[in-house]
């Protein structure tokens, strides 16, 4: 497998990883309690731990970016490969919250899966991610629940979350020509054979939680080919001003 196809694979996998842990920082200290506030910003920790070990790897196969700063704080929008559904803002706790927990069963199947990758870096990672991403889903997942069968302003809450979210949920299992190759090289994950599991397990919660999947037979994508909605900009503008402020800083 040519470095190029890897480096771009695994940009596909992190930038979701960085996305998400970036929002959920923004969070921090706004949480509804502080029990629940700390586990929001431990899960960002986890992702961005996550993040460092694919952009260290990321950074030995380019021919750019020497570090794992460099690949996180000097690529422009259309060069970060994350899907849609991550750069979502913070609109309310149900959106955090449906947000996460839409992404976690997903990262869950996925990481489970790139544990078996030929590539040992990949393997090893997902190895180490695999009980942190699984405990993600298991927060996410009691708080749908918890949310959806609450009050009567909770559950509204979170079906206008689930409303708008879902849109978004398709994308995660669309293949690009670089998912396609790292599949044949055995490599990467066929995220097309996630795609049953995924949807039917999402079912069952948002039933338990008495909420309902929106009848909406369009989907949004373009996150994964470098095309993001208008927060992306945003989201970047922040995590990148020191950088960019100070060129060449080191931490």
């Amino acid at each position: 497998m040519e470095k190029t196809t890897l480096y771009n694979y695994i940009l596909g996998i992190a930038d979701n990883n960085l996305i998400l842990g970036q929002r959920l920082g923004e969070l921090c200290g706004h949480g509804p309690n502080l029990e629940t506030d700390i586990a929001l910003t431990n899960i960002a920790l986890d992702l961005f731990g996550q993040t460092r070990s694919y952009y260290q790897y990321a950074a030995k196969l380019s021919a750019i970016y020497k570090t794992e700063d460099d690949v996180a704080y000097l690529r422009k929008e259309r060069e970060y490969k994350n899907v849609l559904l991550v750069e979502q803002p913070n609109t309310h706790f149900g959106f955090v919250i449906a947000r996460q927990y839409l992404f976690d069963v997903f990262n869950y199947l996925f990481v489970e899966k790139l544990q078996h990758s030929k590539d040992e870096t990949l393997s090893a990672i997902a190895k180490k991610a695999i009980k942190e991403v699984s405990y993600h889903k298991r927060f996410s997942g009691d708080w749908v629940k918890r949310l959806g069968v609450g009050t009567e302003e909770s559950n509204q809450k979170m079906q206008e979350a689930i409303d708008g979210l879902w849109q978004y949920t398709n994308e995660l299992f669309e293949m690009t020509e670089v998912d396609d190759l790292s599949v044949r090289g055995g490599i990467g994950v066929n995220l097309s054979e996630l795609k049953e599991t995924y949807f039917k397990e999402v079912a069952e919660v948002l039933k338990e939680a008495t909420l309902t999947i929106p009848e909406n037979p369009y989907f949004q994508k373009g996150g994964k080919q470098g095309i993001h909605t208008e927060h992306m900009g945003y989201i970047l503008a922040d995590l990148q001003y020191i950088q960019r402020t100070y060129p060449n800083m080191t931490w």
